[in-house]
């Protein structure tokens, strides 16, 4: 009996037909990355102060200081949150008194911004801040806004999974598509922050993809207006419905819903694609396994923990994702707040990316993987820690060493998936993945607040990424080294973490002397 790969080999690995399956699955997510970094603009938070009424019976010298001054980065700017007392500023003014001269302002009583605030419109229009004035009191729900978001993925992938195995991978691709898109429009009509919260939970959970920021470049649409934005984003989602014509079923599954026939129409649509031959008859249904029906030892998430040394490995991977998702996501989120133009740095923080994938690419070819993550974290961590060092009137270096720091967490990110899945056995591959995914999705949950901690002081956000990333790097060292080295199958076979005494035993021996007589090698072609 034959499996499903020695029945297609006579297509080819990467043959035409591949190639355009590769190409349009890649164009389908592109919207993800839309979806994912939108929060960036749509929850972006203006200048602003407190609105003195223009009914208020006030002195132009009064009006000008009716919102007390605080100190930002070295200098005096108005107060966000608080103004003058009105009554006794309007008490003051009636009697002719001036502000400063005959009033000390340190004693005026202050109280919030009863009557709203004005925001600045130089950078953006609107946007869900404004609209909702989620300021002050209410500042802490902006940053809840992309975590709601996040928890949605998070969902998405716990149950994408079992959906796809029910229902189709192509059922699957373009339900989930059009619930991004459709959730995403439904934004546009939000009536509260509630609503939108809610409905970007949903559009979270239809994005699956491993890859969130696919191509952010997108995201430098110059639309100021924070509905306008979305109908724009919503748009590549419409466009890749046309997809549903080009894009197949998987085989392997079709094999394994019993649909054979649809199945040899696929495979026979490869071949003709990729000018080959088909063979008189492809398989019989008497001739396949059933992949649904194979019979292999069950493992449950409880063995990622049995030993010591997958227990240990398992740690360090959690650790290590969720350590990586705090600071690219953190980074991505915090664009914004980078002296110079917002729509500039949010770019240059997405080309930026393109380099770190290649770097990847050449390292998880040619290099040990635990030096190549390491190196990656130490540039990305070591260049934020040097940010808070920079003069204020040089603010261009700091933008260019917290793209470096983004340039380093991002060759990091890409290599890590990888060097996971070498990590584990294949009995549990699989799952030691998810779980690290997992951790993954809970930091980029997280880092919306490292991102808020920037409003009590400019620089924590990046003194914490940088001390957590290099914190990150020196444990990565421990991990074993896997490059060019057998991939395990079982347990006992995993390669060991650096620094733990073991007890050797003959059976481990053997073990490791038959797996190295014929390896399996994970080759990184792509990522």
């Amino acid at each position: 009996m034959r499996d499903y790969d020695e029945v297609t080999a006579f297509l080819g690995e990467w043959g035409p037909f591949q190639r355009l399956i590769f190409f349009l699955l890649s164009a389908s997510i592109i919207p993800n990355g839309f979806n994912g970094l939108s929060a960036v603009f749509l929850a972006g938070t203006p200048e602003h102060r407190c609105r003195v009424p223009d009914t208020a019976n006030l002195s132009s010298a009064w009006r000008n200081h009716s919102v007390p001054l605080r100190l930002q980065d070295g200098r005096e700017v108005p107060h966000s949150c608080r103004r003058y007392r009105l009554a006794a500023i309007a008490n003051f003014s009636a009697l002719g008194l001036e502000p400063g001269r005959d009033v000390d302002l340190e004693q005026v009583e202050q109280e919030g911004c009863l009557d709203g605030w004005e925001f600045s419109q130089d950078v953006y229009l609107s946007t869900i801040v404004t609209e909702w004035n989620l300021v002050c009191e209410d500042d802490w729900k902006a940053p809840l806004t992309v975590s709601l978001f996040f928890v949605g993925v998070l969902v998405g992938s716990f149950i994408s999974g079992q959906l796809s195995d029910r229902f189709g991978r192509k059922n699957v691709l373009f339900v989930t598509m059009g619930m991004q898109t459709g959730f995403s429009f439904l934004q546009i009509f939000s009536k509260n922050f509630e609503m939108f919260a809610l409905l970007f939970v949903l559009v979270g959970m239809g994005q699956i993809s491993n890859y969130v920021a696919a191509f952010v470049l997108g995201m430098t649409i110059k639309l100021e207006d924070w509905r306008m934005l979305l109908l724009a984003l919503t748009v590549p989602g419409l466009l890749c419905a046309a997809l549903w014509w080009f894009i197949p079923e998987s085989p392997r599954w079709l094999l394994s819903q019993g649909r054979f026939k649809e199945a040899e129409v696929i495979i026979h649509r490869a071949a003709e694609i990729n000018g080959i031959v088909v063979p008189s008859t492809i398989f019989e249904p008497s001739e396949l396994q059933d992949l649904s029906s194979k019979k292999q030892q069950s493992h449950s998430i409880l063995d990622l923990l049995r030993t010591r040394n997958i227990r240990m490995v398992t740690i360090m991977s959690i650790i290590l994702w969720m350590t990586i998702s705090v600071g690219y996501f953190g980074l991505s989120l915090d664009t914004p707040n980078l002296h110079g133009d917002v729509y500039l740095n949010c770019f240059l923080s997405a080309v930026v990316e393109v380099p770190a994938y290649v770097l990847a690419w050449l390292l998880l070819q040619y290099l040990p993987r635990r030096y190549s993550m390491a190196t990656a974290l130490f540039l990305g961590g070591s260049v934020l820690l040097f940010v808070q060092l920079v003069p204020s009137d040089l603010y261009y270096l700091s933008t260019v060493l917290v793209m470096v720091g983004k340039f380093g967490v991002t060759a990091a990110f890409s290599m890590v998936y990888v060097y996971t899945a070498e990590l584990y056995p294949t009995v549990v591959r699989n799952m030691g993945v998810g779980v690290s995914s997992t951790a993954s999705r809970l930091g980029s949950i997280l880092s919306p607040y490292f991102v808020y901690l920037g409003a009590y002081d400019r620089f924590l956000p990046y003194i914490l990424m940088g001390s957590l990333t290099i914190l990150t790097a020196i444990l990565t060292l421990f991990l074993p080294e896997s490059f060019g080295t057998p991939l395990p199958d079982t347990i006992e076979q995993m390669l060991r973490v650096k620094g733990i005494k073991y007890r050797q035993t003959p059976s481990h021996t053997r073990i490791l002397k038959d797996s190295e007589d014929s390896p399996t090698v994970l080759k990184s072609t792509a990522f």
